[in-house]
């Protein structure tokens, strides 16, 4: 069933998923937003305005040469007016149309904000292609090109852009002013534009001299204070909000509001933050890419806290401490983070040009914030970001409210709360096993019908991959596809998904899921078994084994109940070739030149065929980033589970 978002259908279904105090705040919402379209609110009146939270003197000069590099070769393509988003690349960078959408060349309808209906695609086209350029995180980059350089060029043309944005998207008229998040990052993209081109004789000319920027900024911090994302959305939408406002109301405290706008958001990006990450560590969304971001979007919202000599709430740091070290824990070997739930390469702060590792950039600023212990991986090469912001925030050790922590003291296989084992073998084998929640909050907007999936690299190969994520608008059957059960390394039942779907960003019903073993090793094998209940009455048990001395991995997937058909996938990445033969398959790859193999015996109670590029209905691909697949192999045994019925797959690893 596809299930179109703004139907009333999902309207009702959206309902359902809301308590009493959220709904009471969605209306007093709707009764604002009314108001403000016959009587706007207006900019007060600011005199004296200046910018003080800059850069200490040498933070620039700690750039690594050959991060400064990547850097202005970005910078320089950005000014030939090249970039590319969600798998489109552009050309017209130089003097963008704000509200064009160049995916389906739609264009976004003028007006009223709250009147634009921004989830309609054939009215307003692919609405992430169109926030995503206003999000001015390539202005950043061009800003932070300046700061390294020095050539103006890269300044003028900031100026301009930011101009040529601000006269098309006057306060409440566009559709750039429907949602906190693209607000609350778009402040955060002002305040560190401001303070890379400190320096650049128009840079108060451009900000605190300029009314129409301070008109901007307070609108924007304006409507983040009255329209914050409630109850079952506030997921990393409300710590976004929370931290450009903190950021703006810190760096660019002007109005009259500033102090309680500031307040108000510490508060929030506190209780937030607690709110949306489990005590291991580990973002509640259960969406890895999610948790990147939020991570760095508290890490830039102290940094602008610090700049400024504002008190952040303790518990900010040591969640963030949590993050930094959960985040440690799970990568594999090359740094990669598992491939869980939703991602929409979504970013808090871009100061780097592309082949910077996002994820080796956290971790050294991880480093530089926090320290590393003992047992975390090491971590190359260099990024503009990390001294940048870690010339602005003071070091945890040396941050007089900071609590004591107690801190792993060796590197966490299993992580309780978000149900997340990692099992690492011989030949850098690493394992990731879902056994945690379906998602988090009623709505669990960003999870995927994946239970009980695992996901196997080979020195940091995907081999048994998740799929991804691909698209959330415009394209219900692709995000059906990618979110389902049959697009995870798991079983289904009757050809049905574990969890039941109401929307794109919607679950009606959540699969619960209970860890029954986690990473127990005896006579040098790890093992995990868990089991959910998204079948009833059937239940769907898995076991997991590594063996240490042969890297081999034997998973066994067994259904409790009657008997129901079945089919059990697994998802080979994009770079595994694939022989199969009845039900064994060769799979072959290169890595660093050197060839690879391993051999796949599937369970021979099942019927098996390869699946690649399959569009009628989706199967066989994968999702690199948002907005781009390739064909990838995804091997599918059919047949019946029946009374108990095992499941036996073993990968053998060779060489």
């Amino acid at each position: 069933m596809t299930v179109r978002a703004g139907s009333a259908g999902w309207y009702l279904r959206r309902l359902s998923r809301m308590g009493p105090r959220e709904v009471g705040g969605r209306v007093g919402d709707t009764v604002r937003r009314r108001r403000w379209r016959a009587a706007p609110p207006r900019c007060p009146a600011v005199t004296g305005a200046r910018f003080t939270a800059v850069l200490p003197p040498g933070a620039v000069a700690a750039v690594p040469p050959d991060a400064a590099k990547r850097l202005v070769a970005e910078a320089d393509r950005l000014m030939a007016g090249h970039g590319g988003y969600f798998g489109v690349d552009r050309d017209d960078l130089a003097d963008p149309d704000w509200g064009y959408d160049p995916r389906t060349g739609r264009r976004a309808p003028r007006g009223y904000a709250f009147d634009v209906p921004y989830r309609d695609e054939d009215a307003v086209g692919d609405i992430k292609q169109i926030w995503e350029l206003s999000r001015h995180q390539y202005l950043t980059v061009l800003a932070a090109a300046y700061a390294v350089t020095g050539d103006e060029r890269y300044a003028e043309r900031v100026a301009a852009l930011l101009r040529s944005w601000w006269a098309a998207n006057a306060p409440l008229r566009s559709v750039h002013w429907t949602s906190g998040i693209e607000l609350g990052i778009r402040l955060l993209s002002w305040v560190w534009v401001r303070r890379l081109l400190d320096g650049w004789p128009g840079a108060a000319g451009l900000f605190e001299d300029n009314p129409v920027a301070r008109e901007q900024i307070w609108h924007h911090q304006r409507w983040l204070a009255a329209f914050p994302s409630r109850g079952s959305s506030a997921n990393n939408h409300v710590i976004a909000e929370a931290a450009g406002q903190a950021a703006a109301a810190c760096a660019f405290d002007w109005f009259p509001a500033s102090a309680r706008w500031r307040a108000d958001a510490l508060r929030l990006l506190d209780r937030q933050l607690r709110g949306n990450t489990f005590l291991s560590g580990l973002n509640r969304e259960l969406a890895t890419e999610y948790h990147g971001l939020v991570l760095e979007l508290g890490l830039a919202a102290v940094a602008e806290a610090d700049a400024a000599g504002v008190p952040v709430p303790p518990t900010v740091r040591v969640v963030l401490l949590r993050m930094t070290d959960a985040l440690a824990a799970v990568v594999d070997n090359r740094l990669r983070p598992p491939r869980q739930g939703d991602a929409d390469d979504g970013h808090g702060l871009v100061l780097d040009g592309a082949g910077t590792d996002r994820w080796a950039s956290l971790l050294a600023t991880g480093d530089a914030v926090f320290g590393r212990l003992a047992w975390w991986p090491a971590v190359t090469g260099s990024d503009v970001r990390t001294p940048l912001l870690a010339a602005l925030i003071r070091p945890y050790a040396k941050e007089a409210t900071a609590p004591a922590v107690s801190r792993p003291a060796s590197r966490p296989h299993h992580f309780a709360d978000a149900g997340m084992t990692i099992l690492r073998g011989p030949g850098e084998i690493w394992c990731r096993c879902d056994g945690g929640p379906h998602g988090f909050l009623s709505i669990a907007a960003h999870a995927h019908s994946d239970a009980l999936s695992v996901e196997v690299r080979h020195d940091g190969v995907d081999v048994l991959a998740d799929p991804g994520t691909y698209c959330y608008h415009g394209q219900p059957e692709w995000r059906r596809y990618f979110r389902s059960t049959l697009g995870h390394n798991t079983l289904d039942l009757d050809g049905a998904d574990q969890s039941v779907s109401g929307g794109p960003f919607l679950w009606t019903r959540h699969a619960r899921s209970r860890v029954l073993t986690a990473g127990t090793s005896e006579g040098g094998v790890a093992r995990w078994c868990a089991e959910h209940d998204g079948y009833l009455p059937s239940v769907h048990r898995r076991r997991v084994e590594l063996t240490a001395a042969t890297g081999e991995l034997r998973v066994v997937d067994e259904v409790r109940g009657p008997r129901r058909a079945v089919r059990l996938a697994f998802h080979l990445g994009p770079a595994i070739g694939a022989d199969l033969v009845g039900n064994r398959a060769r799979l072959t790859w290169t890595r660093d030149g050197e060839d690879r193999s391993a051999a796949l015996e599937l369970p021979a109670e099942l019927s098996w065929r390869a699946h690649r590029g399959e569009s009628d209905p989706p199967l066989g691909w994968y999702s690199p980033g948002f907005g781009r697949r390739e064909p990838a192999t995804t091997l599918v045994g059919t047949g019946v589970a029946d009374g108990g019925q095992g499941f036996t797959t073993v990968l053998g690893f060779h060489g």
